[in-house]
C-alpha cells in the first residue's frame, strides 16, 4: 500500500515538474509566467497541507502533501502537453 502511494507521489510530482518546465515556453509575458507558476505553488501548497493534515505517520503525510501538491498541477500538465503536441504558440 505505501509503495502505491509512493509511486503516486513520484508521479504527481513529476507532473508538477513538467507544468512548471513547460509554463514558459507556452505562456507570453515573464509577469504572467510567475503570476501562473506562483498560482499553482500557492494552491499546490495549501492542498498538500490539507492532504497532510490529517495523517497519522509523518511519512505518510508527507507522501499525501507531494500527493496534494502534485495533483493541482495535473490539469496544468495536461493541457501544456496537448498544446506541445499541437505545436501551439504562446498565448
Amino acid at each position: 500500500m505505501n509503495l502505491l502511494i509512493a509511486l503516486a507521489a513520484v508521479a504527481l510530482v513529476a507532473a508538477a515538474g513538467y507544468a512548471q518546465h513547460q509554463i514558459p515556453r507556452y505562456t507570453a509575458g515573464n509577469g504572467r509566467v510567475w503570476f501562473l507558476r506562483g498560482v499553482l505553488a500557492v494552491v499546490g501548497l495549501l492542498v498538500g497541507y490539507a492532504s497532510a493534515r490529517y495523517a497519522t505517520d509523518p511519512g505518510l503525510a508527507f507522501l499525501g502533501f507531494l500527493i496534494g501538491f502534485g495533483a493541482v498541477h495535473v490539469p496544468a500538465a495536461f493541457i501544456l502537453f496537448l498544446k506541445h503536441e499541437r505545436g501551439a504558440a504562446k498565448s
